[in-house]
């Protein structure tokens, strides 16, 4: 199957009847088996559901009522809580802990029928900027192992650098999504402050905490901005 830089090309293949979102993840999850041994990207992946959830926008697809972000496979930072799966900021700490809630970014992407794919690998409680300094290993880089994937968000741009989804949402605070976007090649924005709702948000500094996207376009980027962003009551 062709690697896909943009949702509009993912959309325009999709409604042309080319292109299944059962097709995509399934081609997404063999690139992490084969890949994320070595990369360590992701800390888990939710393959069964996520194949479920290509279902349901497939149907939807065929029916006419898919929403903006249909045929977008996401990846989010092990800082970002969603309900009822595991939420460990990149800790042994918090191991075995499951969300009880959904962060409001997550929710609003998977409202305009994203498919979550994972869960990303983080410097421990975002502290860092390398990926070196997760509980469960650090992310490399895919350009090389001797190249580290920038941080906090290491492992949710090596995941796009590699194919492994076609975006993600990450953190940053001083850099975590800036960062790592750009070690890897890839688009990263930190929103302004208060234009992104930090509920769900494992904290690192409340006060300069944001979620922002990490993708392969502008576009893809502005996209994600403009479904996350927003007040949250």
């Amino acid at each position: 199957m062709k690697v896909y830089s943009t949702l509009k090309d993912i959309q325009t293949d999709l409604y042309a009847g080319s292109l299944t979102c059962r097709q995509l993840v399934e081609f997404y999850l063999r690139n992490i088996e084969e890949k994320n041994k070595t990369l360590n990207a992701f800390l888990s992946v939710f393959d069964e559901e996520a194949l479920v959830k290509a279902d349901e926008i497939d149907a939807k697809i065929q029916a006419g009522t898919a929403k903006k972000l249909a045929g977008m496979v996401l990846g989010i930072k092990d800082l970002l809580c969603y309900k009822d799966h595991i939420s460990q900021a990149g800790s042994k700490i918090l191991n075995g802990f499951e969300s009880q809630f959904t962060a409001t970014a997550v929710q609003r992407v998977i409202d305009e029928d994203a498919i979550i794919i994972g869960r990303q690998n983080c410097d421990e409680f975002g502290m860092g900027s390398t990926n070196e300094n997760s509980a469960f290993g650090p992310c490399l880089n895919a350009v090389g192992e001797n190249r580290v994937a920038g941080g906090s968000s290491g492992g949710s741009a090596v995941a796009v650098q590699a194919d492994m989804c076609l975006a993600s949402l990450g953190t940053d605070t001083g850099g975590s999504v800036r960062m790592p976007a750009g070690f890897c090649g890839l688009v990263g924005l930190k929103p302004t402050y208060t234009r992104v709702s930090r509920w769900g948000l494992i904290a690192y500094a409340s006060s300069f905490d944001c979620i922002g996207p990490i993708t392969k376009s502008v576009s893809d980027a502005a996209i994600l901005l403009e479904v996350i962003a927003g007040k949250d009551e």
